[in-house]
């Protein structure tokens, strides 16, 4: 596998809120957009010491996989930002699925416009089962799950993808799904949260005497 290194913020398993079935989390450092309203501000600025080997990520993710995986999930940050890692990643990852014979699906968001994606990328679309593309928009808000706006379609791009997420593309829900994750120094949210949720969150924590330090969703 070759030695590339690859900008992570976090990296989580099991992620019930972002796909299909429990899946491992990866969001990736780094993002230039600057969505107005994004709740993973803590992603858009790059450095260096963020940077890790991908032999390093794929051992944890075979690690976590012997829990059971369905699928895997690239956020960020912009994952099309380090478009050399990240081809390099998914074909690791491809690699992975098919030696091993497993049947996890890969699912990534990018804040990009659809059609640039297709002109600018396309070798690594063709590494993907689905994608939700296309820039957060707060004036926008949805129901359909796993988007945080109504103009991010939800793309198969795989016979898999086809099979895994046609059902989902003009699914609604009244809630969104949404973990909250607690450890010893930090507590971050996984999902994709409603508007009023953040705040409604950090309403309740202080009203139980929990203040809320850094958060992600404000600069």
């Amino acid at each position: 596998m070759p030695s590339t290194m690859i900008a992570l913020n976090k990296a989580h398993y099991p992620v019930t809120a972002l796909g299909p079935g429990r899946r491992i989390g990866l969001w990736l450092q780094g993002c230039t957009l600057a969505c107005p309203g994004c709740v993973s501000q803590d992603t858009w600025t790059f450095t260096a010491d963020q940077e890790l080997p991908l032999p390093l990520l794929m051992a944890w993710c075979q690690e976590m996989a012997q829990n059971g995986l369905e699928g895997i999930t690239l956020s960020g940050g912009e994952p099309f930002a380090q478009p050399a890692a990240l081809r390099t990643l998914l074909q690791a990852l491809h690699d992975w699925r098919e030696d091993a014979g497993l049947n996890f699906d890969i699912l990534c968001y990018s804040g990009l416009p659809w059609s640039r994606l297709q002109k600018e990328f396309a070798p690594i679309l063709i590494l993907l089962d689905a994608l939700i593309p296309e820039p957060f928009q707060a004036h926008q808000p949805t129901r359909l799950i796993w988007r945080g706006s109504a103009n991010q379609p939800l793309i198969p791009l795989s016979p898999r993808g086809e099979e895994r997420y046609a059902p989902y593309r003009s699914f609604e829900v009244e809630r969104r799904p949404f973990q909250i994750v607690v450890d010893a120094e930090r507590m971050w949210g996984i999902g994709i949260p409603g508007p009023g949720d953040l705040a409604r969150l950090e309403q309740h924590c202080a009203e139980r005497g929990v203040q809320l330090g850094d958060v992600s969703w404000r600069g």
